[in-house]
């Protein structure tokens, strides 16, 4: 069986939609239907070669998504064929099966335990989630990295309570989860930050009581003459150096908290100034805004079936496989808030 995908081929260089050989399933291996892909900003690193060396090349790409499951390898008993599923890199339950190799003109192709940029794909079991059937696919696509690591980091990593202060440094797919996770805490006020009035306005509909343009001024003052004790939380989703400083730098003294959850470009490094820490401030790091997928995934699930997490207006724009670097293109520039990729479309 074969299947298009959008690999990997040489770093700095746009991805190349081929035709792959699937491998036949590994106990604790699943094969999906792709349905959605999200694009994540950490591909887009990847394809600009600005992750440090690769290894792995040529290799798949892509870690959320959505789709159907169409077969099991031995042993797999977390989901059965006909199964709607989210795609997570984030482990969860079940067979940790590291990765598999597809074949392409007699060539090795390597994958990780996860790859949605492919209309099939073998995904090892435990970065799997199965879905009811009152959550649309559409949305359940981006479960497995922009929801889970935004909603997480504010509410697993820095558990934040109804009436604390937060900022969210950019409002990209992540920020943007991470302001809907401000709300539901019941956070206030809840002040976003970035440098596009698009993304801005986009995080005033997710719940963003406060709009910072940081293109026109100084975000730590005008963080401080909003709150002016300083914040008790703050979450970094640029991956830009002097944000870190800055969020760490507009959280309160004694208590105060700052998230980073950006990725920061290879070889990169950010200055911080040890006087914070010595004010009593904690600069945390994330795992995926430490969501453990049997526990949160449902739960944020039922959030979006009820009506609380409308992640619609998140997707600005599907693209079809082969315009996979017209939706890198976009999300570098800031042109759309989270790409998704739609196989359906042709």
């Amino acid at each position: 069986m074969k299947t298009e995908a959008a690999i990997l081929i040489e770093a700095g260089a746009p991805p190349q939609v081929v035709e792959l050989e699937i491998p036949v399933l590994k106990p604790g291996q699943a094969l999906v239907e792709i349905l959605y892909s999200g694009v994540c900003h950490t591909q887009l690193l990847e394809c600009r070669g600005l992750r440090g060396a690769d290894p792995f090349l040529p290799h798949c790409l892509g870690h959320e998504g959505s789709g159907i499951v169409r077969e099991t390898g031995a042993g797999v008993t977390k989901v059965k064929t006909g199964d709607k599923v989210v795609l997570s890199w984030i482990k969860g339950s079940g067979a940790d099966v590291p990765g598999s190799v597809y074949g392409w003109n007699g060539k090795k192709v390597n994958s990780g335990a996860i790859a949605t940029f492919s209309r099939f794909s073998v995904i090892s079991e435990n970065r799997l989630t199965p879905v009811p059937d009152d959550v649309p696919m559409l949305e359940a696509s981006l479960l497995g990295c922009a929801v889970a690591t935004g909603l997480g980091t504010v509410i697993n990593t820095l558990g934040a309570r109804p009436g604390q202060s937060i900022a969210i440094f950019g409002a990209g797919g992540v920020g943007l989860c991470a302001v809907a996770g401000a709300r539901l805490s019941g956070c206030f006020p809840i002040i976003a930050i970035d440098i596009l009035k698009n993304k801005l306005e986009a995080a005033k509909q997710f719940g963003a009581t406060h709009l910072i343009d940081a293109s026109s001024c100084d975000p730590v003052n005008e963080i401080r003459s909003i709150v002016k004790t300083g914040l008790d939380m703050a979450v970094e989703a640029t991956g830009i150096p002097v944000v870190i400083s800055q969020a760490l730098s507009c959280v309160r003294a004694q208590g105060g908290a700052a998230a980073v959850v950006g990725n920061v470009r290879y070889g990169e490094k950010a200055a911080i100034d040890p006087v914070q820490f010595n004010m009593g401030k904690s600069l945390l790091g994330t795992w995926g805004g430490a969501s453990v997928p049997e526990r949160d995934y449902p739960r944020y699930m039922r959030m979006m079936a009820a009506g609380k997490l409308n992640l619609a207006s998140l997707i600005s724009r599907s693209y079809k496989l082969g315009e996979i670097s017209s939706a890198l293109d976009d999300l570098e520039s800031g042109a759309v808030l989270r790409p998704l990729i739609d196989m359906s479309l042709k």
